[in-house]
């Protein structure tokens, strides 16, 4: 019997090493159990960071499931993602800025995953957009956008969802392909102009700006490129002008079904999903497996 968990497959051969594998070392908590089998597999990400986060949730699913037991529980740790603490509100300039585009520039592109302006991107997002701020899971940047010493966008990135019926069939992936490569597509999360900023053909340039140097930027951080680019519209609220404007190209419309749903209706609105190609090559780069 095989078991599948976030796109991973663990055979029975594989079952058997973990058993034995904690066998091996009845004094680890679940914390160091974890870390030491990432070793052991050599699971690590392209940056050379273990895949420690996965390999715990992997190790509870047989645990719940009877499969493995697990040491028990030696502490708990708040859980940040169902108690947050929302991003306090950033003091900044909030004059109007209207103009046209050359009249704000230089315009300055800056990741700030990591580096003392994420918590000012943060509190921006949670306090600006319509969607507030949500704690990222896995690999992620975060763009703040300056003109005039003042910030004046912010762009969220990170991991594609793993199944996405009209983004698979552009690229033309197989299953192993999409279950090999699916980390080396980025998905825009956010994107906000703040409200006080009124500047034409703004959000575009922005779009062709931070789609230019991302790949080098997720290179640098975790390690390897992306090359596609992707984001959800919902029509009902916006017409993703500006993205069309950037020249990305509409995939098609999401099924409205999401992980919870637990039947082939949709559970949610709608979305008509946008891609970039982030290199001339992506279907060839995407589909190795």
């Amino acid at each position: 019997m095989e078991w599948r968990y976030r796109g991973l497959v663990i055979t029975a051969q594989e079952l058997e090493f973990i058993r034995e594998f904690i066998k091996q070392h009845p004094g680890l908590s679940r914390r160091r159990l974890s870390a030491q089998l990432c070793e052991a597999w050599q699971w690590k990400q392209a940056n050379g960071a273990l895949c420690d986060m996965v390999c715990r949730g992997l190790l509870l699913m047989l645990h719940r499931a009877g499969e493995i037991e697990l040491p028990p529980v030696r502490q708990i740790s708040p859980n940040p993602f169902v108690r947050r603490v929302r991003p306090a509100p950033v003091l900044i300039d909030q004059a109007p800025l209207s103009g046209a585009l050359s009249e704000i520039k230089p315009i300055a592109i800056q990741q700030v995953r990591r580096t003392a302006h994420e918590p000012l991107f943060n509190s921006l997002l949670e306090h600006h957009h319509y969607l507030g701020y949500e704690q990222p899971v896995g690999e992620h940047l975060k763009y703040l956008v300056w003109a005039k010493g003042r910030p004046i966008a912010c762009l969220a990135w990170g991991s594609a969802p793993r199944h996405l019926g009209s983004r698979d069939r552009y690229i033309g992936w197989s299953a192993a392909a999409r279950r090999h490569n699916i980390h080396l597509v980025a998905y825009n999360a956010r994107f906000l102009i703040l409200p006080w900023i009124r500047v034409a053909h703004l959000a575009s340039h922005i779009l062709g700006q931070v789609t230019h140097s991302l790949s080098r930027d997720w290179q640098r951080l975790y390690g390897h490129p992306v090359y596609l680019a992707e984001t959800f519209i919902d029509p009902a609220r916006f017409r993703g002008t500006c993205y069309r404007a950037a020249n990305w190209r509409s995939l098609g419309m999401t099924t409205g079904r999401g992980k919870a749903s637990t039947s082939k209706r949709p559970n949610r609105s709608l979305k008509e999903v946008l891609g970039y190609p982030l290199t001339a090559r992506f279907r060839e780069l995407l589909s190795q497996s």
